[in-house]
């Protein structure tokens, strides 16, 4: 069983960067594919981001389109969400989370979870 530990997250002002990481501290990444998800205070998980288990990215949400960008290590041990041009809108915990199939962005899909790393974005 996959057990996913996210880190990265931070206080960063508008217009700047984080990098998000998401670690298998047991099983393995390998032959999963892996979304991140974000929740805002008030509202609803959505998908943000998602790379195959084949390592194509397979989608972004039109908000994060050209700042974001997701990947996975050459080992595939870690999955990263580098997040550029940040605004105040990004701001949630960010999880990630495991399937074993295709990207899907629906969460009820995604079994398996991390405990999910907080993003703030102010001045």
């Amino acid at each position: 069983q996959v057990q996913l530990v996210e880190s990265g997250g931070g206080l960063v002002q508008p217009g700047g960067s984080l990098r998000l990481s998401c670690v298998a501290s047991s099983g393995t990444l390998e032959n999963m594919s892996i979304a991140w998800f974000r929740q805002a205070p008030g509202k609803g998980r959505e998908a943000v981001s998602c790379i195959n288990k084949s390592d194509t990215v397979n989608y972004y949400i039109e908000s994060v389109k050209g700042r974001f960008t997701v990947s996975r290590n050459n080992d595939k041990s870690s999955v990263y969400l580098q997040m550029d041009s940040l605004k105040s809108e990004d701001a949630a915990v960010y999880y990630c989370a495991a399937r074993p199939g295709i990207c899907f962005r629906t969460r009820n899909l995604y079994d398996t979870w991390g405990q999910g790393t907080q993003v703030t974005v102010s001045s």
